[in-house]
């Protein structure tokens, strides 16, 4: 492969890329070559950043097709070049940082890094790569040097290292499983509440058996459980509405207390009440910030498109909302650097379910927030209430919508996009009734006033795709209509973006508009 093709893998801080055949136009980018000679690199890069001239790497896999012989490529890859390889099997993304953390495994296997196959929610033709060491996961620019090694660098021949098959999801499930007994004084805590999980065949069916029951709680009920790399339920991912929509069925159906979903790799989570209700986005963002605050005052670090309720949400629990640009990485970094800078940061948190604790090394692990949800929880039942009551006074928009806007193909959507946000800002600087938000890292956010949407609107460039994504969010259930359509006439006189998703958003907008009056209406007959 040629340098274009291995840098063409890089997505951000991952190696993403088609591992499998099978859909059309999607020829395979990722082979187990490739994979091979990647891992190859990284033992480059370690040597180069450990000072060490042998090292030992972990390799785990997620429950995707491609994984298991992408795994083993990898360890071919890892001992070919005369370093040792650990394999951990089926694992999630963030105990293969874990692993590199804990003590006595380290003192019987010490590993200097750790790659974990997976692509996360990704369709399952596709795979990738997440690297860790000691100091955590990887940047984009030490991904780009890994693959610029891959494609010019000259490995070594003739040395075999040694490859020891070793599981860790186990001790990784019992780490959770005593943080929660700590927290609560009780071997099982979880006893009387019947808590279900929806791993959609992903990694994360363990935490039901491993976790939860271990605990004390009655899991019938969980579903998709088994791991399946054809993912036939629905994708393994808690920002599908598909996918939503099935755990939440799955909790009314089977009287749950709590309902947990996980995407494939189980670094992202959601979240169900009781009352089969969503604890999704700004909700669960509000209710680890309001577990964490309670605890210490301090900075909440969430992407860009929470809603202003948040915000408000957030201060009244005596923390402060810095909002900030999308990509868990980017967010993650964010609170590194404001600890640094001495302002206390415990969360940082994406929309998308990626949430990364400072007291957990500030790693995004799903099971790590939900074990955190869990003794919550717990602490709630022992006081005689609900966990929905920490975020009983958040305020939530009447309405939120998101248009994923394509740019023509073939076009310089960078250079595009960039001109359609200077042109949006300049816009938006002319209006009487709205106002560019005063804390904007990313895009242009405007917020409108009560009598043109009460609300507000987000534009930005996606991070790796030629989108334009816009959210909205409104106070009023006629608010977004109002925005979408503003919004609408303003990007008709930009020729290179297809404004299709935009006119589904209005005729959706519309629709639910025409439901809730119809429903007034009746409300009021019955009343009358």
């Amino acid at each position: 492969m040629t340098l274009a093709e291995y840098l063409a893998l890089r997505n951000g801080t991952d190696v993403r890329g088609v591992a499998t055949e099978g859909v059309k136009d999607q020829p395979v980018t990722l082979t187990e070559e490739a994979v091979e000679t990647i891992a190859k690199a990284f033992c480059v890069w370690l040597v180069s950043h450990t000072g060490k001239t042998t090292v030992r790497v972990a390799v785990g896999h997620d429950s995707r097709i491609s994984s298991p012989s992408l795994c083993a490529a990898a360890a071919k890859g890892i001992t070919s070049t005369g370093h040792n390889a650990l394999v951990t099997g089926l694992s999630t993304t963030p105990s293969m940082f874990m692993l590199l953390k804990d003590e006595t495994r380290m003192q019987e296997t010490p590993c200097d890094g750790s790659v974990m196959i997976t692509a996360s929610h990704l369709p399952f033709n596709r795979n990738g790569m997440k690297f860790f060491w000691q100091k955590g996961g990887l940047e984009g620019e030490d991904v780009k040097e890994i693959l610029t090694l891959a494609a010019n660098y000259r490995f070594a021949e003739g040395l075999t290292g040694e490859q020891i098959h070793s599981p860790y999801l186990e001790e990784y499930a019992a780490s959770l499983v005593k943080k929660v007994r700590t927290a609560t004084g009780e071997d099982t805590p979880l006893a009387g509440k019947k808590i279900i999980v929806d791993a959609g065949n992903g990694a994360g069916g363990f935490f039901a058996d491993k976790v939860l029951a271990v605990l004390g709680a009655n899991t019938e009920g969980s579903q998709f459980l088994e791991p399946d790399g054809t993912f036939p339920n629905h994708i393994p991912n808690p920002e599908n509405k598909e996918a939503m929509h099935s755990v939440c069925e799955a909790v009314k159906a089977s009287g749950a207390d709590f309902g947990i979903i996980f995407d494939t790799d189980v670094d992202r989570a959601g979240a169900v009440d009781k009352n089969g209700a969503e604890i999704n986005r700004n909700r669960l963002i509000a209710l680890i910030s309001a577990i964490l605050l309670e605890e210490k005052a301090g900075t909440i670090v969430t992407d860009s498109v929470t809603s202003s309720g948040l915000a408000k949400f957030i201060a009244e629990k005596g923390g402060r909302h810095h909002r900030y640009k999308r990509g868990y990485k980017n967010v993650i970094n964010e609170a590194i650097r404001l600890n640094n800078e001495g302002e206390y940061t415990p969360l940082a948190i994406e929309t998308s379910g990626h949430a990364a604790l400072m007291e957990n090394y500030f790693l995004d692990d799903g099971a790590y927030l939900i074990t955190r949800l869990l003794i919550a929880l717990a602490k709630a039942a022992k006081e005689g209430k609900e966990l929905g009551d920490l975020i009983a006074s958040l305020q939530e928009p009447k309405t939120a919508a998101e248009a994923r806007l394509n740019f023509v193909q073939g076009c310089d959507f960078k250079l595009l996009g960039a001109h359609v946000l200077k042109a949006y800002k300049e816009y938006a600087e002319t209006l009487p009734y709205a106002t560019l938000a005063p804390d904007n890292y990313e895009g242009c956010r405007v917020n409108y006033d009560e009598q043109n949407g009460n609300g507000w609107a987000l534009l930005r460039m996606s991070l790796h795709e030629p989108i334009l994504p816009i959210n909205i969010e409104s106070d009023d259930e006629a608010g977004g209509l109002k925005i979408a359509k503003a919004l609408y006439s303003f990007l008709q006189q930009f020729p290179f973006l297809d404004l299709t998703p935009l006119e589904q958003t209005i005729d959706s907008e519309r629709n639910k508009l025409i439901n809730h009056l119809k429903a007034h209406k009746n409300a009021l007959a019955f009343l009358f």
